[in-house]
């Protein structure tokens, strides 16, 4: 799940049981076993991640016994730390003089702030004959060709919606267009459902709809070209903050959804939906795990369905462009060989499609995607697959304090605060004095 994210917290579907002792081949194609560990040298890894609750939790601790295991010399050290401490800890961290020896990366902008530190370990050379197998995913882990972090899965934003409420309110079909979503928003609300939840108080949910909006509304040259720049100057953007106020007027939120969390209980966003209580949620892939967590009702994948963010009438963007990301990790300098090999076991086929068979992400390795069960994640992996432009989340391309700023400000605009100025305003002034 991503930083802004407890959307990578958000990885809580129901796994009973992962990754056994039995470990994958160390060799790019994978094997039964990894590689004898003899010639390994003695090392101890610290691994920071974000999986504090089961599944994930379980799934890294035995990821990380499965490797010793294999390499006895090698020592692996989950520590789980709350995903949304990352933005604070792993700066201080690089800045120190103990950093993790390994610890949980989403690549674009944030990646590229890190390295100022001099903390940031080149993995280049490391993983450059195997990197080819899980394709352009890794691409958003380098900076300037070099590779500084590995992703192990990717996520694609979209709606998840209660395919038993449409019925209730005659909707036949999932939107395609705003004006659809329109149409259905007041369908849903004659027959006195929800028609989208969402989960305000966590911020970075709101940030999901501004940058859909300016996915729809700019072409990807723009998108690219003043992301990179870190000045939002095209008409485009404005137009997207105008969209969502225009939408947002229609009042298409639960009730109080300013103090709503994500996915924390069942009176979160997610739980709404999964307990029937809203139609819709705008949200990663990683939603229908979540949901499960939060529902006794055994049924509820067979109610639940996926469709992408519908097209603007006059929008310049591709409307087969995605809003996306992933989740990878990052060695530090000084880090043992056994990390960029670690790396290497969780990006294998036998690994990775552990991780798709129970539903807990999209694998980047495609030897694993037809272990996608769950036929909604397979329609979702499918969209992903071919997608004309995957734009990685904005404060995720951008440099961490730049994007910061804009979800707060996109945070501030749903609060009542702030206008579509002050959230292009927001890159431009914190950009002034941000590492590039």
């Amino acid at each position: 799940m991503r930083i802004r994210t407890t959307r990578y917290l958000g990885l809580t579907a129901a796994v009973a049981t992962v990754l056994t002792a039995a470990a994958c081949g160390s060799g790019s194609g994978g094997g039964s076993k990894p590689a004898a560990a003899d010639s390994t040298a003695p090392a101890t890894i610290t691994w920071w991640h974000n999986g504090t609750a089961d599944p994930v939790l379980s799934l890294w601790q035995q990821t990380a016994d499965a490797y010793h295991t294999a390499h006895p010399n090698v020592t692996i050290k989950p520590d789980p730390i709350q995903n949304e401490q990352f933005q604070t800890k792993v700066p201080l961290a690089l800045q120190g003089n103990n950093p993790p020896t390994l610890y949980q990366q989403w690549g674009g902008g944030g990646e590229k702030s890190q390295l100022s530190s001099g903390k940031v370990l080149d993995l280049t050379s490391a993983v450059s004959s195997w990197i080819g197998d899980i394709g352009q995913a890794a691409t958003r882990w380098q900076v300037d060709g070099k590779q500084y972090g590995i992703p192990y899965e990717q996520h694609v934003v979209g709606f998840w919606y209660r395919k038993d409420l449409f019925a209730k309110a005659g909707i036949t079909t999932p939107p395609t267009t705003m004006d659809d979503l329109n149409a259905d928003v007041a369908k849903l609300k004659a027959a006195g459902i929800a028609p989208i939840a969402i989960g305000s108080k966590d911020r970075w949910p709101d940030a999901f709809w501004w940058e859909y909006f300016a996915v729809r509304e700019c072409s990807v040259d723009t998108l690219k070209s003043q992301i990179s720049a870190l000045k939002l100057t095209d008409p485009c953007f404005k137009k997207a903050g105008d969209d969502l106020g225009t939408f947002m007027a229609t009042k298409p939120f639960q009730d109080s959804f300013l103090g709503t969390p994500a996915q924390q209980g069942a009176g979160s966003s997610a739980g709404l939906l999964a307990n029937g209580q809203a139609a819709m949620e705008l949200q990663g892939d990683w939603e229908g795990g979540v949901m499960k967590s939060l529902s006794t009702d055994s049924q509820l994948s067979t109610k639940t369905g996926w469709f992408p963010f519908p097209t603007v009438p006059g929008g310049q963007g591709d409307p087969k462009a995605v809003l996306g990301g992933g989740d990878g990790f990052s060695c530090t300098k000084g880090a043992p060989p056994a990390c960029a090999d670690f790396l290497k076991y969780i990006d294998s086929p036998e690994v990775q499609t552990k991780i798709a068979s129970q539903g807990v992400g999209l694998p980047v390795n495609p030897a694993a995607a037809s272990a996608l069960t769950d036929p909604t994640l397979q329609a979702v992996f499918q969209y992903d697959q071919q997608a004309s432009y995957v734009q990685t989340y904005f404060d995720i391309a951008m440099p961490t304090n730049v994007g910061q700023a804009l979800d707060s400000a996109v945070a501030d605009f749903f609060a009542g605060k702030g206008s579509p100025q002050s959230i292009l305003d927001s890159v431009s002034s914190t950009a002034g004095g941000s590492n590039k």
